[in-house]
């Protein structure tokens, strides 16, 4: 079923009124400079708009292929029907609010989930923060306060699995019988392969380091974004330059990957990245990108990149030396053009 992730809900709590944020909109643009399509973000719930609205509600991390049929559907609605096409989602993810611990690694930044709505046609992305306001809502609460008060749904699209509210009480049959002023659609099941496309599917190839399987899913080859920052210099050192992006959080995967980076001209180009802790450099390190791109020597930093994960080459390992980890990216430098080689 579509949309498992994208659950909203808490354990008993004290009942209480939501607490209704600023609006803070902006445009967010995507595709080429020549055939830009925009999406108006609004962060919060705004005060009653004057359209309607067709929604869909979720987290919607990585965009897969179960999330792309969403959003089309969201669209070819909203169209049919005369109504703006509208996205709600959640920062942080409701798990990460709940168990930050224990909750799974992210697909996709906010920006990276911006640029895909736009991209899919999306008008407006109302990106709501999750806290103990929004998760002592109950079910009904949320259809009132929210869905029918403050975004003024006409039109709405969930997951056959979808839950929401205190205690996760909420279901489709309930929004069903709450629909006095709005109808509602479920989404029926996505399958690739006769697998479910699921954010937890993907997880689970680019974990097993999967990338193929990963890239059916997404309906694309994964990929992270992020601006190119200062690091130690120690791959310039080592002969291999390194274009640097710091994580903020523990990423899907790790090891050392053949890919396709994006954002430095117009075409893309081929390089081998390592994403991981660098255990034979640092000890406790926080999860690094770096990625040497082949043939390219340019300064780049405070650029945007979009690094494509194409096919690993091994996993991250420590190395008693610099030199044995210097002959170590040689051989994996050598077996990245060769895959590149023979791709062609």
């Amino acid at each position: 079923m579509v949309a498992s992730d994208n659950h909203i809900g808490a354990g008993p709590r004290p009942k209480a009124q939501v607490k209704l944020r600023f609006i803070k909109a902006f445009r967010l643009f995507s595709g080429s400079r020549s055939r830009q399509s925009s999406v108006q973000v609004i962060r919060g719930f705004s005060q009653a708009g004057h359209d309607r609205i067709a929604l869909t509600i979720g987290n919607f991390d990585g965009v897969h292929r179960g999330h792309q049929a969403m959003l089309s559907r969201l669209s070819e609605a909203a169209a049919d029907l005369a109504l703006g096409s509208a996205v709600l989602t959640f920062e942080p993810h409701p798990r990460e609010f709940f168990a930050p611990e224990s909750a799974p690694p992210r697909l996709s930044t906010l920006r990276d989930k911006l640029e895909r709505f736009a991209s899919d046609g999306v008008a407006r992305v109302y990106v709501v923060r999750f806290d103990a306001s929004l998760a002592r809502l109950s079910a009904e609460e949320f259809i009132d306060q929210v869905l029918v008060r403050k975004l003024r749904v006409s039109w709405i699209l969930v997951g056959d699995d979808f839950r929401f509210g205190r205690d996760r009480a909420g279901d489709l049959a309930l929004l069903r019988a709450k629909a006095a002023d709005y109808s509602v659609e479920a989404m029926t099941t996505v399958t690739i392969d006769g697998e479910r496309a699921s954010s937890s599917a993907v997880r689970s190839a680019l974990a097993a380091g999967n990338l193929g399987h990963a890239a059916k899913l997404l309906g694309r080859p994964y990929a992270m974004s992020g601006r190119v920052a200062h690091g130690d210099k120690l791959g310039r050192h080592l002969g291999f330059p390194t274009a640097n992006v710091v994580l903020r959080r523990k990423p899907a995967l790790s090891g050392i990957f053949a890919v396709r980076v994006h954002g430095l001209g117009d075409e893309a180009r081929a390089g081998v990245a390592s994403l991981g802790v660098r255990p034979t450099v640092k000890q406790d390190a926080r999860p690094l990108l770096e990625v040497f791109v082949f043939d390219f020597d340019e300064a780049i930093y405070g650029r945007r990149i979009t690094v494509e994960f194409l096919h690993k080459l091994r996993d991250e390992e420590r190395y008693a030396d610099l030199d044995r980890l210097t002959r170590q990216i040689r051989v994996d430098v050598a077996q990245a053009r060769d895959y590149f080689a023979t791709a062609k």
